[in-house]
């Protein structure tokens, strides 16, 4: 969903992936050994497991799932695999898992059908007197993926919804239980808030939100007001720490494979498809998945996804560990070389939680603009903030700007997010490479 930051990933000597092609902020090739990926929070590479899966599907399991013989066969067998595993990630059941192209198309299937829903409960008069003339209202913050922020645009431009943009918090980065609930309406039928933040990893009170909704829901059933669904995008979380649907306690929740060393391939958790929750397709063809997200499937790529999250399944909180462990180790060799004055941490808010591998911080001083530190490192790929938003130029994140980083200093930000096999190793030698990018600038300034 962010977008690739390197087109390609390759070993090195030494066993480990590395980055060889260029980097989306206009990095040149540079010899394979002198390069050290932290940008995993826009992409992974795949795992090597995964991609002998992956392999093995292509070669074994070509044939149609939806057809009687072997190769048929196996291939209904890999996906019913596949769905058994991710499942049990997001604690689910297999019905729950609805197979993706990727998390945008999911995060759009969910507002479609909240839309629709809305409107058929209009129909059946279940939205209360005089309420059949109102449009569908839906609630997210300010800091959402596009694939949730145009999608609500588009729909309040074209007169088809409403939207309310719920500001995050400039003290917390979090958006607030309370402004959620305040800016709840009768004709309210989709709150969709992410997971972990993209950019500064700030992790939102999802659960808290869902008890509160579920309150609401009961009240709002004995006016006849319709049902207010609950959706969260999972894609940065997944890999990275524990999720868990059932305690979300969210109807929705998306899963994006290349965020945790899986194919660009997605699915989407529904609480009870079609039963408990309603879901409703944007596509019409061959019945696959349930009738919900028809079209022949991507075996190979769903093999991949399921491997995936097997590894997570298996892994998930050494992950977690190593990777805190070195992001911590990074930040205080970026204050011991950098020093406290002259270094500001975007991602560190006072009783905020945050991902285990992000971090986010800015250079004081002009000339220190994100994209020219970059620019000059011989070492480090990374980025200025979200891959999706690279053609921006120099123009701050604005989700930096939403958390209330000061306009001068969210211009300086990078965003380095560790990944597995990151090593301390790798931190040191960015740092150094972080330290002659900024002394070469200031000399250039000088002179």
């Amino acid at each position: 969903m962010d977008g690739d930051q390197v087109e390609k990933m390759v070993l090195t000597k030494d066993g480990r992936k590395t980055a060889v092609d260029k980097e989306c902020d206009g990095e040149e090739k540079k010899s394979v050994e002198s390069k050290v990926y932290m940008d995993y929070n826009a992409t992974t590479p795949m795992a090597p497991e995964v991609i002998q899966t992956v392999t093995e599907a292509m070669h074994e399991a070509w044939g149609n799932p939806s057809s009687s013989y072997t190769a048929g066969r196996k291939a209904k067998e890999i996906i019913n695999k596949a769905r058994e595993s991710l499942a049990r990630m997001v604690g689910g059941r297999p019905q729950d898992i609805i197979f993706t192209s990727g998390g945008t198309e999911a995060n759009n299937l969910v507002i479609h059908t909240a839309l629709r829903h809305f409107r058929e409960s209009q129909v059946l008069g279940q939205d209360g007197p005089g309420e059949d003339h109102k449009r569908a209202h839906f609630i997210t913050s300010n800091v959402e993926h596009d694939s949730v922020r145009l999608p609500l645009e588009y729909l309040v431009k074209e007169h088809m919804a409403e939207a309310t943009f719920v500001p995050v918090s400039k003290i917390t980065g979090q958006v607030e239980v309370d402004d959620i609930i305040a800016a709840i309406r009768p004709t309210t039928c989709l709150v969709s808030i992410m997971l972990a933040n993209n950019e500064t990893g700030v992790i939102m009170p999802i659960s808290e939100l869902s008890q509160q909704i579920q309150i609401l829901n009961q009240n709002r059933m004995a006016l006849g007001l319709p049902r207010i669904l609950m959706h969260t995008d999972a894609a940065q979380m997944i890999g990275k720490g524990r999720v868990d649907g059932q305690d979300l306690g969210v109807d929705y929740l998306t899963i994006v494979g290349h965020k945790f060393y899986a194919p660009r391939i997605g699915a989407l958790y529904v609480r009870g498809p079609g039963v408990t929750t309603p879901l409703h397709p944007m596509l019409f063809g061959g019945g696959q998945e349930w009738n919900f997200r028809p079209g022949t499937e991507n075996t190979p790529m769903i093999a991949g996804l399921g491997k995936a999250a097997e590894l997570v399944n298996k892994n998930c909180e050494a992950y977690e560990a190593h990777m805190k462990e070195v992001r911590d180790y990074l930040e205080k060799r970026l204050e011991a070389s950098f020093g406290k004055q002259r270094l500001h941490f975007n991602s560190q808010f006072p009783g905020a939680k945050r991902l285990c591998n992000t971090c986010n911080f800015s250079f004081w001083g002009p000339g220190l603009q994100g994209r020219m530190v970059l620019s000059h490192c011989k070492t480090l790929l990374a980025s200025v903030g979200a891959a999706c938003h690279s053609e921006k130029g120099d123009q701050p994140s604005s989700i930096l700007l939403s958390c209330g980083i000061p306009y001068e200093v969210a211009q300086n930000a990078l965003r380095l997010s560790v990944g597995r096999d990151t090593t301390k190793e790798d931190v040191d030698m960015i740092v150094e490479d972080l330290k002659q990018s900024v002394a070469q600038l200031e000399q250039n300034r000088v002179t």
